[in-house]
């Protein structure tokens, strides 16, 4: 039975993002890449992503910015492992200097390409934040990995997810891997984390 792979994309993308078909490329024939557009308010996204769990019973996350975010609050309570790509522990901080209307950088499949940053949205990312790290605990620290990019201006959370885990690793990329450095430092180490989770089941 093929491998599933959940993956998260970030804020201003979708499922048809570089990373995204890069991973479903990389993995065509020996895994199921799944890649879904999420709703941009963060309660709806975590409850979209829970059902989808649910439903297509994946063997592990990968997400990238805001969606290492989402990953890392979820893959604990479901006992999922998960990779981080440049996690963003706080959104809040990304959003705060771009109130106003923006465009998605990747197709939706809805067609919908525009959406609004207001303060709303980010006191629901405030209010997610507080509690992030509450479902973290000792015996889980050692599934979930960080990948970082040397060359990301926008995210800087190596320090503190080394707080909660223990394994991470560096690519030489900026904040978004492109196609290539996703085939070079993401799958080998997600092939590693899938050999090891699904000989553990």
């Amino acid at each position: 039975m093929k491998a599933k792979i959940l993956f998260l994309h970030g804020f201003y993308a979708s499922g048809q993002c570089v990373p995204a078909m890069a991973l479903r490329n990389a993995f065509e024939g020996n895994a199921e890449v799944l890649t879904p557009d999420l709703p941009i308010h963060p309660k709806e996204a975590v409850g979209y992503i829970r059902g989808l769990i649910d439903k297509e019973k994946p063997d592990m996350l990968v997400g990238n910015s805001c969606g290492s975010f989402y990953a890392q609050m979820i893959a604990p309570t479901l006992e999922l492992p998960a990779l981080l790509g440049n996690p963003h522990f706080r959104m809040t901080e990304f959003l705060e200097t771009r109130i106003g209307a923006h465009q998605y950088k990747s197709p939706r499949k809805n067609g919908k390409q525009d959406f609004i940053i207001d303060s709303q949205l980010i006191a629901e990312f405030a209010e997610m934040e507080a509690h992030q790290f509450d479902n973290c605990n000792p015996d889980y620290k050692e599934r979930i990995w960080g990948i970082f990019g040397e060359q990301d201006t926008l995210a800087h959370f190596e320090p503190l997810f080394l707080q909660y885990y223990s394994h991470s690793f560096h690519f030489p990329g900026g904040h978004t891997p492109t196609a290539e450095e996703v085939q070079q430092y993401y799958v080998p180490l997600i092939k590693k984390m899938l050999t090891t989770n699904l000989c553990n089941q």
